[in-house]
C-alpha cells in the first residue's frame, strides 16, 4: 500500500479492514483465539536487529501525532498505516494492546512477526491519576495464552508522587510472571515529574541513567528483561547512558519529530552501541510529517 492510498482520518468512505474484523467479532469471536494460536511466529533469539512498530498509544488516551490531536482516532486509517509499516522489508516486530493485536492477527499482518503485548495503560494521558499506572491491559497469562513473545511495561518514576511505588511493585510482579513463563519483559523506564498539571519525562543523561539502574533491578530475575529507552541526542551522552546496563536495549521513537533527519542521525549513533539491539517506533513512522509511511519505515530499517 502506497502512502498516497492512506486516507486522512475520517469516519466516511469505505472501511474494508474494520468491517471485516467487526464481522468476525460478531459472528465467530472464537476465530480470534484460533488465529492467534495458528499465527506463524518468529524467534527472538535468532531475529538479529529488531525493527518494531509500536501502537499502544490510543489505550492511554494519547491519540495525537505531531500537529494532529486525533491522528490515531480513526481505526481504519490506523490499521492501514500499521499494515503498511508491517509489510515493509526488515520490519520484524509489533507492540500493541489486545484489540489491535487481534485485529492485525485476523488480517494476517502479524504472521512471522515478534509481538509484544502492552501491559499497563491505566495512567491516562493528562489525568490526575496519570502516575498511578496500574496494569489494566495484558497480563502475563494473557500474553502466554495469545502466543505472544513478551510484554511491555511503562515504568515512570516520580519522586514526588507516591503512586510510583505502586507502578514499580506492579512492574516487578509482571517481570517475575513473564520470566517464569520464559517470556520477554520489555521495560520502558523514565524519571518523571509534574509540570503545569502534566507529566514530563526527564531525558537528561543523568535521569535516563538513574531510570535504567532502577528498572533493571526489578524482579527476582533479569534473564528475560530488555529495556526500551529514549535516545539521548548527544552521542557521548548516549554512550554513557548505555554503559549503565548490560541488558539488551531498544531505542524508542517518541514524538513525531520536526527534524526527521536529525532523529535518524541520533538513532544511527545509538545503534552503533553493542547493547542497542534495535528500534521500537510508533508515531514517527506511522504518522510522518509527509505521510509517506513506506519511506519513513524504510529509512529507519536502513539504519539497521
Amino acid at each position: 500500500m502506497s502512502a498516497s492510498s492512506i486516507p486522512a482520518a475520517s469516519t466516511s468512505g469505505p472501511r474494508p479492514l474494520t468491517d471485516a474484523v467487526t464481522e468476525i467479532r460478531v459472528t465467530d469471536p472464537g476465530r480470534i483465539g484460533r488465529a492467534l494460536a495458528q499465527r506463524p511466529r518468529a524467534d527472538l533469539a535468532g531475529a538479529g536487529r529488531l525493527m518494531i512498530i509500536a501502537c499502544d498509544h490510543p489505550a492511554r488516551g494519547a491519540l495525537g501525532a505531531g500537529a494532529r490531536p486525533l491522528a490515531m482516532a480513526d481505526r481504519e486509517d490506523l490499521l492501514q498505516r500499521c499494515m503498511t509499516a508491517l509489510s515493509r522489508p526488515g520490519v520484524n516486530g509489533f507492540l500493541g494492546t489486545a484489540e489491535i493485536i487481534e485485529d492485525l492477527t485476523l488480517l494476517g499482518a502479524l504472521d512471522g512477526k515478534l509481538v509484544w503485548g502492552s501491559m499497563n495503560r491505566v495512567g491516562l494521558q493528562g489525568a490526575s491519576f496519570e502516575m498511578d499506572d496500574r496494569f489494566g491491559a495484558y497480563d502475563a497469562q494473557g500474553i502466554e495464552a495469545s502466543h505472544l513473545d513478551g510484554g511491555k511495561m511503562l515504568t515512570r518514576i516520580n519522586y514526588a508522587d507516591p503512586a510510583s511505588a505502586t507502578t514499580l511493585e506492579a512492574s516487578a510482579k509482571a517481570i517475575d510472571s513473564l520470566s517464569q513463563r520464559g517470556l520477554n519483559a520489555m521495560i520502558e523506564p523514565f524519571i518523571s515529574r509534574w509540570e503545569d498539571s502534566r507529566i514530563v519525562n526527564d531525558l537528561s543523561e543523568e535521569a535516563v541513567i538513574c531510570s535504567i539502574c532502577i528498572a533493571q533491578a526489578l524482579g527476582r530475575s533479569s534473564a528475560h528483561t530488555w529495556l526500551k529507552l529514549p535516545c539521548v541526542s548527544d552521542p557521548a551522552s548516549m554512550r554513557r547512558v548505555m554503559a549503565s546496563t548490560s541488558l539488551p536495549s531498544l531505542i524508542l521513537g517518541g514524538e513525531v519529530s520536526t527534524d526527521p533527519e536529525a532523529t535518524l542521525a541520533s538513532w544511527a549513533a545509538a545503534l552503533e552501541l553493542p547493547n542497542v539491539r534495535g528500534l521500537v517506533v510508533g508515531r514517527s513512522l506511522l504518522y510522518p510529517g509527509n505521510d509517506d509511511v513506506e519511506a519513513a519505515v524504510d529509512a529507519a530499517v536502513a539504519l539497521l
